[in-house]
């Protein structure tokens, strides 16, 4: 099974030119590492196993773990509301959004990034330059003065605003910056060496430069893309064996108390057919059973996915630095091994 399923894989990443490194454990087993194309196309550096990737949104669980080990030290609780937290003008919000709201989608604030209305996400940086981006008040002109999309806990409806709102919280609350909280009780507490919040102006080594391909065969980086440094609601760089780590931590109880992982792990709201959404975690279901718990990431030059499937036992991670394929690639593993 195992043969065939490397073969499959290889097959499948050379009909997408698929550029990454893909990561399935069951267990304490490994059933699959592979790696493939480059870090860096113009030096021709490989992509390793220990590469490191940006995975845009799908660190949105970080953000989620933060805020649950802070409302387990008692700063703060689930149905806290954003007025009480932070000292920033809102005047359009209603009073009644919470913490809760804000972790599943369902606050109703408008977003920066409107994904139901805008396709490109270089357009954001043409009034502010995307190299100004270092801080998580630095998107608050983006919506804090624009009216509400709905009222909170109406419905659904992913909103990368209301994970910026989270990480300046998570900075109130703690004192400390959120790269720097997340760093220490994220990264570290979960052995994820490889981890974290590079600027891109200042990336260490071993890290994938993100390519941006057109139909014509050429390709640009995704530097003047993306803002230069990631935060709460996406951003942050990992290794595909990093990002495993980070799930066995997690469900081992070793970030959270068993009580608040579940409720993380919780399907809160129902986002469309079998897919809901819990603490900064997707979670699809299968004939009314849990099939995984999953988080993943788009942007510009990054593609990413990572699962748990709790039936199995069996925990993926895929991070590409191209800007599409990881999905393909979780599907054929699923196909194959469940």
């Amino acid at each position: 099974m195992m043969g065939s399923l490397m073969t499959r894989i290889e097959q499948i990443q050379r009909e997408i030119d698929f550029s990454g490194v893909t990561f399935v454990k069951n267990g304490e087993s490994v059933l699959l590492e592979s790696n493939t194309g480059y870090a860096n196309r113009g030096d021709s550096i490989k992509n390793m196993k220990d590469t490191r990737f940006g995975i845009a949104s799908g660190c949105k669980i970080f953000t989620a773990v933060a805020i649950c080990q802070l409302v387990e030290k008692q700063k703060l609780t689930f149905d806290t509301k954003l007025m009480e937290c932070l000292d920033i003008s809102f005047p359009y919000f209603d009073e009644n959004i919470t913490i809760h709201h804000l972790l599943t989608h369902t606050s109703g604030i408008p977003d920066y990034f409107d994904e139901e209305v805008m396709d490109d996400f270089e357009e954001l940086w043409i009034a502010k330059p995307m190299y100004h981006m270092r801080h998580l008040e630095d998107f608050l002109p983006f919506f804090q003065n624009e009216k509400m999309k709905a009222n909170p806990g109406e419905r659904f409806h992913y909103n990368n605003a209301g994970y910026i709102l989270l990480g300046l919280i998570i900075e109130k609350v703690s004192g400390q910056v959120f790269t720097d909280y997340v760093q220490q009780h994220v990264f570290d507490k979960a052995g994820m060496v490889d981890s974290g919040y590079f600027a891109l102006d200042k990336l260490p080594g071993n890290v994938a430069t993100g390519y941006i391909d057109y139909k014509d065969g050429t390709w640009k980086t995704n530097v003047y893309s993306l803002p230069v440094q990631g935060g709460s609601d996406g951003g942050a760089f990992v290794s595909a064996m990093d990002m495993v780590k980070f799930w066995d931590a997690l469900l081992g109880n070793a970030l959270l108390s068993e009580s608040v992982t579940n409720q993380l792990l919780f399907p809160h709201v129902l986002e469309d057919g079998n897919d809901f959404y819990g603490y900064g975690v997707w979670i699809a279901k299968k004939e009314g059973t849990i099939f995984k718990y999953h988080v993943m990431g788009y942007d510009p030059g990054v593609s990413f996915h990572s699962a748990f499937y709790p039936q199995s036992n069996i925990t993926l991670a895929i991070c590409a630095n191209i800007s599409k394929g990881a999905f393909k690639v979780m599907k054929e593993i699923e196909d194959e091994l469940m």
